[in-house]
């Protein structure tokens, strides 16, 4: 045996979970991983969003060949050799498995926010159902009541105040200011009474609820919980999540396709694709955005993907798919964010010639509010809202159900008293992830939720340093690049692990100093709930790292040097399939390496 067995140190050995599966079809990963660019709550909400988002490809194609492929190869390469999801892959190294807890952890924090990027698609496309869209200009005419004590300028009356704004701005020296709501963000405004939520967004803001959107929370939540009783093992999950993949990327395009067709200057569509150095410079923020989301919410989603693999797939060129097609998908949500914005530009460009007049149109979360509004001045906009909101919402369950499944799978491979009440566990973690979502169905929920996305980037970018550290430092870069060679058949340049070793962690520290101020940032503003969710689901499992290094040591004999360098060498790690197995025993005992792995002369027991 070439590989050291917890037998060995007296410890209970790891049992694979034979029954687990694989893909229907290899592409099945590929198609799975590029959903988790799906993912919105980080980038939708970010105000630099709505600017400069063309500026961020060309950075992120130079982070791609840095480190995001080579980080989604090293992700990709744990899950699949060891048939193991995040929690037990840290068998590499059992000394740092409590980094599989903490990003069990960060993964349920992100779930009990994440519905509400299903629930509010789902209540724009029910309304979209009704003969008049209530967000359109003849629409709105039954319900917004302006309750404040200043008149509420809003979109549909720009054609109408054009002469009226002029004439004010010309007999008043002083410059003046005039800025337009958007009907369809009133209207989400309404379910929570009225008040702007989006700009009074104070923690000691009054408490209101959206009975609305709590019954799409639990429609969201029920789809979820129907798909994981139907499809209730990998071959079946996996042609679901393929061909629902396929209809929203279909949708996608579609929508993409109508937007470009709204009568706007194509020379302002054509200069997304073209960033001067400046604009380059302002879109960096838009690169880290992308680098987080090609990972998906949570951590440890594409470990617990590429587990399903056949043990001879080619991770290297899936991962190139992978982080192609989701750059593809960033550039389409710039397209329709950049064409949205350029609508509201356009209603708005006759006021550029009145002296001592600006006028704006607060167009908040540009992808999921403002674009109904955009929708209505198309022919048939109750076909085309449907489409567009119908496509948000199925993209927000693919991400909800890939994010369980993958926590799922980790759980059972790691707890295996679990295994034989799947259905049980699986149902009751998505009753208690609902009830806890239904904080979002608030107007605090709806706006806080953002310091639970920054907390969880931090956590992210954390354990990708961590990750670094345990394979190419502790196992070692000897190590890795002779297992992911067996594995592949193929060379892995030592250059390539260089780089990762060395470039890759001072970019994600870079990341880290922004996700912390970011998330000092909305912490400041947000309510104490968020701050005590984010104690219980972000920072205390950060306590199972020094917890559990603590527990291994103890199961551990000898003197404490002996003790921990054991823990950190890697036990039960080997290829679940039997015939590879025995390859890998085969292979490494040619290469003579047994002694390195499972013997050292200066650690025999007394």
């Amino acid at each position: 045996m070439v590989y050291e067995s917890s037998y060995d140190i007296g410890r209970r050995p790891h049992k694979p979970d034979l029954t687990r599966g694989y893909w229907a079809a290899p592409s099945d990963f590929v198609y799975t991983c590029i959903s988790l660019g799906f993912r919105m709550d980080v980038i939708s909400m970010g105000w630099f969003i709505y600017q400069h988002m063309g500026g961020a490809v060309i950075p992120y194609i130079v982070c791609m060949f840095l480190f995001v492929v080579p980080i989604m190869v090293i992700q990709s390469f744990m899950g699949q050799f060891s048939s193991s999801g995040f929690i037990s892959v840290f068998r590499i190294s059992p000394i740092f498995k409590g980094l599989g807890y903490i990003s069990l952890g960060v993964n349920l924090a992100v779930l009990t926010y994440y519905s509400m990027f299903a629930a509010v698609p789902l209540l724009y496309f029910f309304h979209s159902m009704r003969p008049t869209i209530p967000w359109s200009c003849e629409g709105m005419e039954k319900w917004f009541i302006n309750s404040t004590e200043v008149e509420v300028e809003h979109s549909c009356k720009l054609k109408d105040m054009v002469e009226i704004n002029a004439s004010m701005a010309k007999t008043n020296d002083s410059y003046k200011y005039i800025g337009y709501e958007v009907p369809s963000v009133l209207f989400f405004n309404s379910i929570f009474g009225g008040d702007d939520i989006m700009d009074n967004y104070e923690y000691n803001s009054p408490f209101m609820f959206s009975w609305e959107l709590l019954l799409c929370t639990m429609l969201s939540w029920g789809i979820v919980a129907a798909v994981f009783y139907r499809f209730y093992n990998t071959e079946l999950m996996s042609k679901f999540l393929r061909y629902t993949i396929w209809a929203s990327l279909a949708l996608l395009v579609i929508s993409v396709i109508r937007f470009l067709l709204l009568s706007l200057d194509f020379k302002y569509i054509f200069s997304y694709f073209i960033a001067t150095p400046r604009e380059l410079a302002e879109g960096i923020p838009n690169t880290l955005l992308f680098i987080v989301s090609a990972f998906g919410p949570g951590w440890g989603s594409i470990i617990a993907l590429a587990s399903f693999n056949r043990f001879k797939t080619n991770i290297m060129n899936f991962s190139w798919l992978i982080c192609i097609g989701q750059m593809c998908i960033f550039m389409a949500y710039g397209i329709l964010t950049h064409i949205i914005q350029g609508y509201f530009q356009s209603i708005i460009e006759h006021y550029d010639e009145v002296d001592n007049l600006y006028v704006y149109v607060n167009h908040h979360w540009a992808l999921y509010l403002s674009s109904g509004s955009v929708m209505t001045t198309m022919s048939w906009p109750n076909l085309w809202s449907m489409i567009f909101f119908g496509m948000l919402a199925l993209m927000a369950l693919i991400t909800m159900i890939t994010c369980l499944f993958s926590v799922f799978q980790s759980i059972f491979d790691e707890f295996e008293i679990l295994r034989a009440r799947r259905t049980e566990v699986t149902l009751g973690i998505i009753g208690i992830l609902a009830v806890l979502s239904l904080y979002t169905c608030s107007n605090h929920g709806v706006v806080f939720f953002s310091a639970m996305s920054m907390d969880s980037l931090f956590t992210q970018t954390t354990l990708n340093l961590f990750l670094l550290l345990v394979v190419l430092w502790i196992y070692g870069r000897i190590r890795f690049q002779r297992d992911i060679e067996f594995m592949l058949g193929q060379r892995f340049s030592t250059w390539k692990v260089n780089m990762l070793r060395f470039v890759a962690p001072i970019c994600l520290i870079i990341l880290l100093l922004i996700s912390v101020i970011a998330a000092f940032y909305e912490h400041s503003v947000a309510s104490i709930v968020v701050h005590i969710a984010a104690v219980f689901l972000i920072v205390l499992p950060w306590l199972y790292l020094p917890g559990y290094m603590i527990y291994v040591l103890l199961q551990t004999s000898g003197p404490f040097k002996m003790r921990f360098r054991r823990c950190c060498r890697p036990l039960d790690w080997y290829p679940l399939e039997m015939e590879e197995r025995q390859r890998y025993e085969e292979a490494m005992g040619n290469m003579d390496i047994t002694h390195q792995l499972s013997q050292m002369e200066d650690e025999v027991v007394p």
